[in-house]
């Protein structure tokens, strides 16, 4: 993927509604905001859509727009976009039939990939690559499949599809949150199992996509057979196991570090530092925006650098996004997905 040479502040964070704010204009310069995600609450229609994402490149052409459009239960931009499935259907699709299930996989993506794309948005946060168990509160049915080598397969072809549309890969939610009952947006999830059978299951389903990855967000959960503290505040975890073993120079995105489960590590900047610390290169700070500001402050008190690294995050669209729904590949992929999804 082509890479834009730019500084990007290191904050992410997230907007009220459907338009700007004076405050969010205002907070949205910053040197030290580098992205906007947008939610369900930030989409009321196509065209809205279009001018909200131009607003916020108005307050800065560097910032990064991503959006949580996995498909399934996480989808923030609904009708009339087309119905995405849940990753889970696509591996059901792979049992039945490999071959079909691999390419059902590159075309969701693709056209995930091209229509969030069409609107100005630079990624979604895709795709999961935490493997699937009915026990799982949160991820559940967002995972491809029970297995790593499936996890690995489909997850591979997914990201191929996101690349030839134009979007950087986001893995999700490294070492995996799958097999975990607890959701951590409301609580901290424990995941008790030695260090053996992490490698063997949900380590394995990452390491399989880690060279097309551009991007990982590693999980809110503790893993006491490594570490004391989350997987997103380790440096266990993101410079020994993922840059040092596994070799990834990404992008690491914290996850959102107002989630229940991140308030164990104490008050939003120290949050924010041990994420920083531990190797994250841009942390999320959604729907608290005392804390956003907070955290802005905190930042730029200390003249934190912005990073080159997350110009690789920019999208580069193909030549089928800027005319998407009189393609002819969008066309017959949106056909196809959308029988998945009925």
């Amino acid at each position: 993927m082509q890479n834009k040479v730019s500084s990007i502040g290191v904050l992410m964070l997230d907007v009220s509604g459907l338009i700007l704010t004076p405050n969010e204009k205002e907070l949205l310069q910053r040197p030290c905001v580098g992205g906007v995600i947008l939610f369900s609450r930030n989409y009321a229609n196509p065209g809205q859509l279009r001018e909200l994402v131009a607003a916020i490149k108005d307050c800065n052409g560097n910032l990064l727009v991503a959006v949580d459009q996995e498909g399934g239960r996480v989808q923030r931009f609904r009708e009339p976009f087309l119905k995405l499935p849940a990753l889970h259907d696509i591996g059901d699709i792979y049992e039945q039939d490999k071959e079909r299930g691999i390419e059902v996989a590159k075309q969701c993506a693709w056209a995930m990939a091209a229509e969030v794309l069409h609107y100005g948005i630079d990624f979604s946060f895709a795709p999961v690559l935490d493997v699937y168990s009915n026990n799982s509160r949160v991820i559940k049915e967002r995972a491809f499949a029970a297995s790593a080598e499936q996890t690995g397969i489909l997850g591979r072809a997914y990201i191929e599809g996101m690349h030839e549309a134009g979007m950087a890969a986001t893995g999700k939610h490294f070492p995996g949150h799958g097999t975990v009952v607890a959701d951590s947006h409301e609580e901290l999830p424990v995941d008790g199992r030695p260090i053996e059978q992490i490698r063997e299951l949900d380590i394995k389903a990452f390491a399989a996509c880690i060279d097309s990855l551009d991007a990982i967000m590693p999980a809110h959960v503790i893993y006491p057979a490594v570490d004391s503290v989350c997987a997103g505040f380790s440096r266990v975890w993101l410079q020994t196991i993922l840059r040092e073993e596994l070799g990834f120079d990404g992008v690491v995105f914290s996850d959102d570090l107002s989630m229940n489960a991140a308030h164990a590590a104490g008050s939003v900047t120290q949050r924010a530092n041990l994420a920083l610390s531990a190797g994250c290169d841009m942390v999320l700070v959604c729907n608290d925006p005392d804390s956003a500001v907070i955290v802005a402050d905190w930042l730029e008190a200390r003249n934190y650098p912005a990073s080159s690294k997350l110009s690789r995050m920019l999208a580069n669209p193909c030549a089928e996004i800027s005319n998407l729904y009189s393609e002819s590949k969008w066309l017959e992929l949106s056909h196809t997905v959308s029988g998945i999804s009925a």
